[in-house]
């Protein structure tokens, strides 16, 4: 069971996505303490679920639904990836899976650039997606999505974010996403985009007296 003072859980299980979703959440909502208000899956014992779907948004519905169901609570969850050009848009939304072992970032990162070796700074387009999905006790959903374009570099940079950040050198700045600050990338990142654009129904959903929301 969520914890008594929840009205929000996060259907994740990433320590840095949790971070990051609570940073943008911060001073959005009236009334939310981030905090202590705002958990994650594991906090809520929630159930994990399995990303079946076929695109971003898909995966995102599933999840919030999921934890919306077993908590009863409003639920937040989002899919994310990184689609590189000339794979097709590969990684897509198994890049957290990339290297067969989910969640290894090193061992992601590693064979995504082994793929690229011979790829010319002009052909490595890429951008970080997002859909962010807020799904509601009553079955309600919202669904929206946010991409960030840039460059891959051919080899890591900065030490900052997690997953694919440390390559990712976003469209008209010098430094990669790992190497700005949370601020910095939050402000024009895929998920700060898609959750920006959730807000309005975040916002609806905790001030309207959805069952287990005070």
């Amino acid at each position: 069971m969520p914890q008594p003072s929840a009205r929000l859980v996060l259907a994740t299980r990433n320590p840095g996505k949790l971070r990051e979703l609570r940073e943008l959440l911060r001073g959005q909502v009236p009334g939310l303490d981030v905090d202590t208000q705002v958990i994650d899956a594991a906090a809520a014992g929630a159930p994990d679920v399995a990303e079946t779907g076929v695109t971003f948004e898909e995966n995102a519905l599933l999840k919030a639904h999921a934890v919306a169901a077993a908590t009863g609570l409003p639920a937040v969850a989002d899919d994310s990836g990184l689609a590189v050009d000339v794979l097709g848009g590969a990684p897509g939304i198994f890049s957290a899976r990339w290297s067969g072992r989910h969640g290894d970032d090193a061992a992601n990162l590693d064979l995504l650039l082994a793929q690229l070796a011979d790829i010319p700074a002009g052909h490595r387009g890429a951008a970080f997606v997002c859909a962010a999905a807020l799904a509601l006790p009553d079955g309600g959903e919202t669904v929206e999505r946010g991409e960030l374009r840039g460059t891959l570099l051919p080899a890591p940079r900065g030490t900052g974010g997690f997953g694919y950040d440390p390559i990712l050198q976003p469209s008209g700045l010098t430094a990669s996403c790992a190497e700005l600050s949370s601020g910095e990338k939050n402000a024009i990142s895929h998920r700060g985009q898609a959750f920006r654009a959730l807000l309005p129904a975040l916002v609806a959903a905790l001030a309207d007296g959805t069952p287990g929301v005070s």
